[in-house]
């Protein structure tokens, strides 16, 4: 018997675009736990979703270990959590009843389970950990086991009421839903363990990435929060706050990875990595101090993309930035309370162009108020700029956000997607979700062929990209004929200041 199972319920196999695209990467979050919790002398095992093959494995492990207390403990540092996919609730829910069948006690962090603990309570989770929930975890633990008769940590255990960032089941409060005081989160993240990588079937890992890429990647952060105010960015987490690392922490930590783990790649899962360039110059020099660099890829903003950074990212080993970008239109990045100027988008990705980094785009479609000429402003600013890849979705509103209140009273019956490929509109935008799902089709057609079309290839090659181009330039031309015909039956009151829409000619779609 053990003290505590960790688990988290993103299973992969339930994703089919996160199958398509096999890149999966380890529960930091939950390790980031596990390591905490033994620190205190917890004995732990970890369940991982990402690659297990089914449900099936879970309860293997409940049946061996026999835990007293299992934490489902998502991890806040992968951005699918933030969607809170449906998948992954229904699995959750499964979870916390197969333990409680087995005698365990349930407790529960994540995203959404902060945002909409009682969700969870009817399925058996006694106890919701709100927000960052490292250290509230560590409290709540020993309480528990002190209750399961584990006399050696009795001296550390407190009363659950009084343990910060908790909310649990009771009738006579507001919602059925009593609450704890609430818990700032941590300042100072190097107070926390390394992950608890040697729970890790890193194997499992390294042969699923070596079998789709060649390569294998690992992930690292190196921050906290985010300090900026995107509105539709959901932060249930860790709010505005932002708090780093220590650059010589980040610096153990990748000279520990590549020591002994050896992955090809790592990828920084941070909101923003290398908020201030002075501390992306510490990076670097601790890094060659270390012998520490491996290739890594991040994700920042364009207007972080400062001289002075990129010179420190290349020091360091980084190979790939994935940029915020969003729009090309200023008026949806104003819309969005973006706080950057379209003309930054360039200036960046030319700097990292010029030290040998990839630039990569995220890109929203859909955003309220946003016209088929903000749309192709956007796919003007990926033909000119040629970006080394692009990640397209559709605008999706998350609890919490000043995107989510905008557009409440017009959300459908779908508050969520099943799976991150679904790319479905969830409110009355502009258009309607199978115009959105081509314009996503054709912007990565055409910048593949435009990226290939800049290569060398023989004149019969370039001839053939030719016919293609023309064959996209031909597509666009038709969508802009006919966009009138796709829009929404009802567009949202945002949208109203850009005119009423024609009524959509629902006979035309694409699969």
């Amino acid at each position: 018997m053990i003290d505590v199972l960790l688990a988290h319920s993103f299973f992969l196999r339930n994703d089919p675009k996160q199958v398509e695209k096999m890149r999966p990467y380890a529960p930091l979050g939950t390790l980031y736990a596990a390591a905490h919790l033994r620190s205190l002398g917890c004995s732990v095992a970890l369940f991982d979703a990402m690659l297990a093959e089914g449900i099936d494995e879970y309860v293997e492990l409940l049946d061996r270990h026999r835990p007293k207390v299992v934490a489902l403990y998502e991890d806040q540092f992968n951005f699918l959590n933030k969607m809170c996919l449906s998948h992954a609730r229904q699995a959750a829910c499964r979870m916390s009843a197969l333990a409680r069948e087995r005698g365990a006690r349930v407790v529960a962090a994540g995203a959404e389970i902060t945002d909409h603990p009682e969700i969870y309570f009817p399925h058996g989770v006694e106890y919701a950990l709100l927000g960052e929930a490292d250290h509230t975890l560590a409290e709540l633990v020993p309480a528990l086991l002190r209750r399961s008769g584990a006399a050696q940590l009795t001296a550390t255990a407190s009363p659950i009421t009084a343990i910060a960032g908790l909310a649990w089941p009771d009738p006579d409060a507001p919602g059925g839903v009593a609450r704890s005081a609430a818990r700032p989160p941590e300042r100072q993240p190097d107070v926390f363990p390394f992950p608890a990588w040697d729970l890790l079937d890193v194997e499992r890992y390294r042969a699923a990435w070596r079998r789709a890429h060649g390569t294998f990647s690992l992930n690292m952060v190196t921050t906290r929060g985010c300090p900026f105010h995107c509105n539709w960015c959901a932060k249930p987490i860790w709010g505005q706050r932002y708090a780093m690392r220590s650059a010589a922490s980040v610096a153990d930590e990748m000279a520990l990875l590549k020591r002994t783990l050896k992955p090809d790649h790592l990828w920084f899962a941070d909101d923003i990595f290398g908020l201030q360039p002075r501390w992306v110059a510490e990076l670097a020099a601790a890094v060659e101090e270390r012998d520490a660099a491996i290739p890594f890829m991040i994700q920042s903003r364009v207007d972080l993309m400062t001289k002075r950074a990129v010179e420190g990212l290349a020091r360091a080993g980084c190979a790939e930035v994935w940029l915020g970008v969003e729009s090309g239109s200023q008026k949806i990045l104003d819309a969005m309370d973006k706080g950057t100027r379209a003309e930054q988008i360039p200036v960046a990705r030319e700097r990292l162009r010029s030290a040998g980094i990839r630039a990569c785009y995220f890109l929203q479609l859909g955003y309220p108020g946003e016209t088929f000429e903000d749309i192709l402003t956007t796919a003007r600013l990926v033909r000119d700029t040629l970006p080394d890849d692009i990640g397209v979705s559709v605008s999706y509103p998350l609890p919490g956000t000043k995107f989510h209140a905008m557009v409440n009273s017009h959300l459908g019956e779908k508050d969520r997607w099943d799976d991150s490929s679904d790319l479905a509109m969830m409110f009355q935008g502009t258009y309607q979700t199978p115009f959105y799902r081509e314009l996503h089709r054709l912007l990565h057609r055409e910048l593949d062929l435009r990226r290939e079309a800049a290569g060398n290839g023989s004149p019969a090659h370039a001839a053939g990209l030719a016919e293609a181009l023309g064959a996209v330039a031909a597509r666009w031309s038709e969508l802009e004929a006919a966009e009138a015909g796709h829009r929404s039956l009802h567009p949202t009151a945002i949208e109203k200041d850009y005119g009423t829409p024609a009524a959509p000619d629902l006979s035309r779609t694409w699969n």
